[in-house]
C-alpha cells in the first residue's frame, strides 16, 4: 500500500510577495503608528481637561453655566467628528493638522467625557455629601474630597470605551492629511494596489494589539482603584 502523503497548502507567490512588501514597509506604518499614540494620549488629555469640569458645571453650576455647557455637548456629539476636524483645520485654520485634529478629537472627547464624569458624579450619594457638610467641611470641601474621588473611581469604565472609541476615531485624521497609521497604509496600497488586503490586515492587527493592551490596562487599573462593594 503505498502511504498517502499530506497535502501541501498552496500559497500564492504573489501573496508571499505582498507580506514581504508590507514586512518592508513595517517600519513607515510603526511611524504612523507613534503619531497614532500619540494622537489619542494628546486628545483624551484634553478631552479630560474640558470634560471633568463640564460635568462638574452640569451637577453643581448655575442655571446659565448649565445651559451653556449643555448647549456645547449637544452641538459636538451630534456633529460628525469629520465635519469637525475638516472646520478646525480649513475654516478655523488650526495648524498643523496633529494640532487640528488633537482639538477636534480632544474637544468632541470632552462633550462625552462631560456625561461620563457627570453620570459618576450623580451616582454618588447625596448622604455623603450631608454627612461631610455636618463635620464641618464646607460644601467645596465635601466635593472635592468626599464626591471627586469615587466620581474619578467609578467612571473608569466608561473612560475606558471612550479611549477606545477617540483611538479608533484617529483615522479620520486622515481628511486632513495627517500621516497617522491609515493614512500611511493608504500610501502603501496606492504603491502595490496587489497587497491591499495584506496591507489593511497588518493595520488593523496594529490596531487590534494597541485597543486590546489599552482596555488590559484600563481593567487592571479599574480593579485596583475599585470601591470596595460598590456602592455609595
Amino acid at each position: 500500500m503505498i502511504p498517502t502523503i499530506p497535502a501541501i497548502p498552496f500559497v500564492p507567490l504573489g501573496a508571499l510577495a505582498d507580506w514581504g512588501f508590507v514586512l518592508r514597509n513595517a517600519d513607515y506604518l510603526a511611524g504612523g503608528l507613534a503619531i497614532t499614540i500619540a494622537l489619542t494620549i494628546a486628545s483624551i488629555l484634553l478631552g479630560f481637561a474640558a470634560g471633568f469640569p463640564a460635568g462638574l458645571i452640569e451637577v453643581y453650576g448655575g442655571r446659565y453655566s448649565k445651559a451653556l455647557v449643555g448647549a456645547l455637548g449637544v452641538l459636538f456629539r451630534g456633529t460628525p467628528i469629520v465635519v469637525i476636524i475638516i472646520v478646525m483645520f480649513f475654516v478655523a485654520g488650526v495648524s498643523p493638522a496633529f494640532l487640528a485634529a488633537t482639538f477636534a478629537l480632544g474637544f468632541r472627547s470632552a462633550a462625552y467625557q462631560s456625561q461620563i464624569f457627570r453620570g459618576a458624579i450623580e451616582s454618588v450619594s447625596g448622604g455623603q455629601t450631608e454627612a461631610a457638610r455636618a463635620v464641618g467641611l464646607s460644601r467645596l470641601q465635601a466635593i472635592r474630597h468626599i464626591v471627586v474621588p469615587q466620581a474619578l473611581r467609578r467612571s473608569i469604565p466608561g473612560f475606558q470605551n471612550e479611549f477606545t472609541i477617540v483611538l479608533k476615531d484617529t483615522s479620520i485624521a486622515f481628511a486632513i492629511g495627517l500621516a497617522e497609521l491609515l493614512t500611511r497604509s493608504y500610501d502603501l496600497f496606492v504603491q502595490r494596489t496587489t497587497a491591499v488586503l495584506e496591507v489593511v490586515l497588518f493595520a488593523s492587527l496594529l490596531y487590534f494589539v494597541l485597543t486590546f493592551s489599552t482596555n488590559r490596562a484600563l481593567d487592571a487599573l479599574g480593579e485596583r482603584f475599585a470601591i470596595p462593594g460598590g456602592e455609595g
